[in-house]
């Protein structure tokens, strides 16, 4: 048998290192050629490491979430032939990585789960010496019984129906009562001693305190959001402005277009009139869609709307990339947008259509909340989040009415956009939104 060597290949576009994200094997399994070994993740995609060479895994050189350059050793296995560990890989070892895989993908390796405390279960023991070895387990539960501690966890409490019906009246867990009767049965006595103690009862069993800690490294997509995060948050001097706008227009127009059902077009949610009401505020301030090169001191002022809809998947959040806003039409937004958020979801979105916003938008639905301080996604200077919808009271100058509004909550980079420059934005994204013929007027 020789020691064949995988190394970390050149994942190519001069990438010096990649994040180990996914084991697909471990130490003692038997793989064939091309069977898939390890995904790991460079700053622009999720790339698949095949095996090039049939044989049994030895050793892996990384752990999930370590940082691998080019080069370095990534696992060892057994393959048939003579003793050529000391040789250097082969061509066949160097068989080209599997195609990248979208971003999206990343974060389906999970993360590594630790539990502080936990010992490894023993051995199982063999032969008749199994029945001796519980022996001690039984013995050391009847003390505990007879000393009147409490039961321990798992095992079944004796008592009869009566007792257990008292029990449960009382909010007592007989699980956590220590029974005086024969074989540690609980008799009324046992539930009368506890009764009497008052404030002393055992706690219920979900009351009882917790002490476990997990610890959970965030790897792969987890860990860029977090990277992206901390960049924006401390590179970016924000100021949030929150408005209230009357929807009830809108949301009546929204319904009378998607009675008229026709092939050629899709469903209208809000989101596609917020994105061309953006399109036509920027117009007006066109340097809310910009991005800022705060180390060269630069601001990129774009004429293309290329919005960012801020989207939740399994794998975490992804902002898909509607290109050229301002060249749709509120149906040619429903449909990119609905295309993107499904491959975004599914893992199946490419990178250009993950990269290139000029503004983002961010929106939980229902789920939205009253006020929101969303975080911009740097280097970009705005951001305009969507907080849910409700009925509300309002005063027409008789009386109150019902009305459906919602609150947007948008952030602003302070170093590029003034308060004053934010709030007439704002104010202008309002009055498009609570008028929304305007929405669909030329310029």
């Amino acid at each position: 048998m020789a020691e064949h060597v995988i190394r970390l290949p050149d994942v190519g576009e001069g990438v010096a290192e990649a994040e180990l994200v996914e084991w697909h094997v471990k130490v003692g399994d038997l793989v064939r050629e091309d069977a898939l070994l390890a995904a790991v993740m460079t700053d622009k995609a999720t790339v698949e490491i095949p095996s090039p060479v049939e044989g049994e895994i030895t050793w892996l050189g990384a752990k999930v979430g370590d940082v691998i350059a080019v080069g370095s050793d990534l696992l060892r296995l057994q393959v048939p032939g003579e003793d050529a560990s000391a040789a250097p890989a082969t061509e066949k070892s160097k068989k080209a990585p599997r195609m990248p895989r979208a971003e999206g993908k990343a974060s389906e390796a999970p993360p590594v789960q630790t539990r502080v405390g936990a010992a490894e279960p023993p051995p199982a023991a063999e032969g008749p010496s199994v029945p001796a070895k519980h022996e001690p387990a039984r013995a050391t539960q009847a003390r505990h019984i007879a000393l009147g501690a409490p039961r321990p966890e798992g095992s079944r409490p004796l008592a009869s129906p009566a007792v257990r019906l008292r029990a449960r009246q009382g909010g007592i867990d007989l699980r956590q009562v220590p029974g005086t009767g024969p074989a540690g049965r609980i008799t009324h006595e046992d539930l009368d001693a506890l009764f009497a103690r008052g404030p002393g009862l055992p706690r219920p069993r979900f009351l009882q305190p917790k002490s476990t800690v997990e610890e959970l490294k965030l790897v792969g997509l987890r860990r860029k959001i977090a990277e992206k995060m901390t960049t924006a948050h401390s590179h970016i001097p924000s100021i949030t402005y929150v408005e209230e706008v009357d929807v009830t227009a809108l949301e009546e127009l929204r319904a009378s277009l998607n009675k008229e059902k026709r092939e050629n077009r899709p469903r209208l949610t809000l989101l596609p009139f917020l994105m061309r009401a953006l399109v036509r505020a920027i117009e007006d301030h066109p340097v809310v869609n910009s991005l800022f090169d705060d180390a060269a001191g630069v601001l990129h002022q774009h004429a293309g709307v290329h919005i960012g809809i801020a989207t939740q998947t399994a794998s975490g959040l992804m902002v898909p990339v509607v290109r050229h806003a301002e060249a749709l039409d509120v149906w040619g937004c429903a449909s990119e947008l609905a295309r993107l958020s499904e491959a975004a979801r599914a893992g199946t979105a490419q990178r250009d259509e993950l990269t290139g916003s000029t503004i983002t938008i961010t929106s939980l639905g229902a789920l939205g909340g009253v006020i929101s301080t969303p975080i911009i996604n740097h280097p970009e200077v705005a951001i305009l989040g969507v907080n849910k919808m409700s009925v509300r009271p309002q005063w027409d100058g008789t009386g109150f009415v019902p009305r459906k509004v919602m609150n947007l909550s948008s952030s602003f980079d302070h170093r590029v956009i003034d308060g004053f420059d934010a709030a007439i934005f704002v104010q202008r994204v309002k009055v498009l939104l609570e008028t929304p013929a305007l929405i669909f007027m030329e310029s």
